[in-house]
């Protein structure tokens, strides 16, 4: 057991799932979009729906797509912060199955750029992201994290494998989901640390990749 596991993370808010996890779901939209966020549609499941309000889930996951960490004393005024960043926020209700009570599905967009992020706040301020562009992923932002997207093809995961074990990165977990053989695939790649600008710079340029982007260590663990 861990002092994080007894104490809980230091943070703004009443609650560690609902507003340090929620926070932390909205930073991870925040970093993979890219770019400053102008319109958000957020749909809270089941605990986040009933009860968030009054722990601070709203708040919480506005202060996160502003790039707000949990302990950032703006996350109380959240929503004004939003109001004077462009940004547009809206709550919805939804039921996304057989998933943690405290899930949300993000839908984030920007200038330019769009994203999809469905996320579960499981306790202690820790996260578990499920999906990103409506495709199956399984990591943290615990450890620096690489998500790349692309038509699926023979030997990608290998050359992605292969260009950051030339630049010194070594790979702690990785998850890979495609739409059908051939389509689109996402490859999510937990990191034991970030890898240079340079290597993301020339990932970018490779033949078939439509998106690349990477999420900082979001907390301990």
């Amino acid at each position: 057991m861990s002092l994080l596991d007894m104490i809980g993370p230091v943070m703004i808010g009443p609650s560690s799932s609902h507003t340090a996890g929620a926070c932390r779901l909205g930073l991870v939209a925040h970093h993979l979009l890219g770019e400053a966020p102008r319109k958000a549609s957020i749909g809270l499941h089941a605990s986040f729906a009933k009860t968030g309000r009054g722990h601070g889930t709203h708040l919480a996951l506005v202060a996160g797509l502003l790039g707000f960490s949990p302990d950032d004393a703006r996350l109380a005024r959240a929503f004004e912060e939003a109001q004077s960043a462009g940004l547009d926020v809206t709550f919805t209700d939804v039921d996304l199955g057989d998933v943690h009570p405290n899930t949300a599905l993000i839908e984030l967009s920007g200038d330019t750029q769009k994203v999809t992020v469905q996320g579960s706040s499981t306790g202690g301020g820790v996260i578990q992201v499920g999906q990103v562009q409506g495709l199956g992923v399984n990591f943290s932002g615990a450890s620096p994290t690489l998500l790349l997207q692309y038509r699926d093809a023979v030997g990608m995961i290998a050359r992605v494998a292969s260009t950051l074990a030339a630049d010194g990165v070594n790979i702690a977990a990785l998850t890979c989901t495609r739409q059908t053989r051939g389509g689109e695939a996402l490859l999510a790649i937990e990191l034991d640390q970030a890898p240079g600008a340079e290597l993301l710079a020339f990932a970018r340029t490779w033949p078939d990749m439509h998106w690349v982007r990477f999420l900082p260590k979001l907390m301990d663990g």
